[in-house]
C-alpha cells in the first residue's frame, strides 16, 4: 500500500533577509509625510520691520525703498532703542509716526523696551540689566553721558531722574502701552517668539518678549504663522510656521522688512 501524507500543505515562508528588513522598516513602510508649511492669509498685504536698536539711518532708508501704500500697515517688532547711534532719534520718529498714522503704523513692544521701562521704575533693582545690555548708548543718545552700569545708588537715581525728564511728553505713556502682538488672518507679529504648543491667543508676555526654548525647533500644530525679531539670522528666513527677519541692522547695517500677502512673503533689506 503506498503511503499516504496526512496534514495541511506546507506553508510558504519569506527569505529570512526580507524579514529582517520588513521588521526594521526597510521594505514595506509607508513614505514619511513632508513638513507642513503653513499658508499665510493675512486679511490684507502689510509689511513687519525687524528689530531697529538705534539705527534711525537704516529706518528711514528701508522705509524709502519699500514706499508703503497708506492702505498698507507697517508693523514693527520691538527693541528701537539700545545699542545703536541714535535711539533717541529712532523712538522721535517712531512716535511721531504712530500718531500721525495711527491706522497705519503698529509699534510692538520688545524686550529693551521692557528693561528700559524696568529701569524707570525700579533703577536700583531690575533697572541694572538695562544698564548692562545696551542701555547706556540710548542715555548717551539723549546726551546723558558718563554713566556705567557700576556707579553708585545715588548716581543712578539721578541719571534715570535726568532721562525720564529727557523723553518727550507722552513718549513714556506711549511705550507703556505698547501691545505684545499684532496679528492679521493667521499671521502673528511678535518680537520674540510664541509657543509653538499653545494658542496665539493665550501666550504669556514673558513669552513674546524673551522667547521660548521649543519656539525655534518645534513646528506649529495650528495654521498659525509667527513673524519675528529679537534673535539674529544671517539673512531673514520663512520656515513653516516662522519668519524670521531680525538681521542685526545695528552691527550688520541690513535692516529687513518682510511683505506678506496671500500665500506669498517678500524680503526687502537695507
Amino acid at each position: 500500500m503506498s503511503k499516504r501524507k496526512t496534514g495541511t500543505a506546507k506553508e510558504s515562508r519569506l527569505p529570512l533577509k526580507f524579514i529582517k528588513k520588513l521588521v526594521k522598516g526597510h521594505v514595506g513602510t509607508a513614505p514619511q509625510s513632508a513638513p507642513i508649511t503653513n499658508v499665510l492669509q493675512p486679511d490684507a498685504p502689510f509689511f513687519a520691520i525687524g528689530d531697529l536698536h538705534g539705527r534711525l539711518d537704516l529706518m528711514d532708508s528701508l522705509l524709502q525703498k519699500i514706499d508703503p501704500s497708506e492702505d498698507q500697515t507697517l508693523v514693527f517688532l520691538g527693541d528701537y532703542i539700545d545699542r545703536g547711534p541714535n535711539a533717541a532719534g529712532t523712538l522721535a520718529r517712531l512716535f511721531a509716526l504712530a500718531h500721525q498714522r495711527p491706522n497705519q503704523v503698529v509699534c510692538l513692544m520688545g524686550n529693551h523696551e521692557k528693561m528700559m521701562l524696568d529701569f524707570i521704575d525700579d533703577p536700583l533693582g531690575k533697572g541694572g540689566g538695562w544698564l548692562r545690555n545696551g542701555g547706556i548708548a540710548t542715555l548717551e543718545s539723549y546726551g546723558i553721558n558718563g554713566i556705567a552700569d557700576s556707579a553708585s545708588a545715588d548716581d543712578i537715581l539721578e541719571v534715570c531722574e535726568t532721562f525720564e525728564g529727557a523723553l518727550p511728553a507722552g513718549m513714556l505713556a506711549w511705550v507703556r502701552q505698547l501691545p505684545l502682538c499684532w496679528n492679521s488672518g493667521n499671521i502673528w507679529c511678535v518680537h520674540a517668539a510664541m509657543d509653538p504648543g499653545t494658542s496665539p491667543h493665550a501666550q504669556r508676555s514673558k513669552t513674546m518678549l524673551w522667547g521660548h526654548r521649543d519656539f525655534m525647533r518645534a513646528d506649529r500644530k495650528d495654521d498659525a504663522v509667527i513673524i519675528h525679531g529679537h534673535t539674529i539670522v544671517g539673512k531673514p528666513t520663512k520656515h513653516n510656521s516662522r519668519i524670521a527677519i531680525d538681521t542685526g541692522a545695528y552691527q550688520t547695517q541690513q535692516l529687513t522688512a518682510a511683505h506678506i500677502s496671500a500665500e506669498s512673503c517678500t524680503f526687502v533689506s537695507t
